[in-house]
């Protein structure tokens, strides 16, 4: 977990992570232990102000993750029910 006080320097550290990892808004948060809204609206809003280049970034990832999600979901459900079936 990192704290990070300051909300400028916080919103690029966790847009540079998001883009370098390409991650998402939800690992993003458990990383740094700050909640999904705050990831949200500090690579949406707030980043948008001090960093046009790195906010178009995440932009583009945040797109790409909305994209997949319904496999995301697709995966994890299949994976949930052949535990279920495995266990019987």
């Amino acid at each position: 977990m990192v704290y990070i006080s300051e909300s400028k320097e916080r919103c690029i550290i966790l847009g540079e992570y998001l883009v370098s990892n390409k991650s998402t808004v939800r690992a993003v948060a458990k990383k740094f232990g700050i909640s999904k809204s705050t990831v949200h609206k500090d690579v949406t809003q707030i980043l948008k102000k001090y960093n046009k280049g790195l906010y178009e970034e995440v932009k583009r990832v945040l797109e790409k993750n909305k994209q997949v999600r319904h496999l995301r979901g697709g995966e994890a459900t299949r994976i949930k029910y052949e535990k279920l079936n495995s266990e019987l």
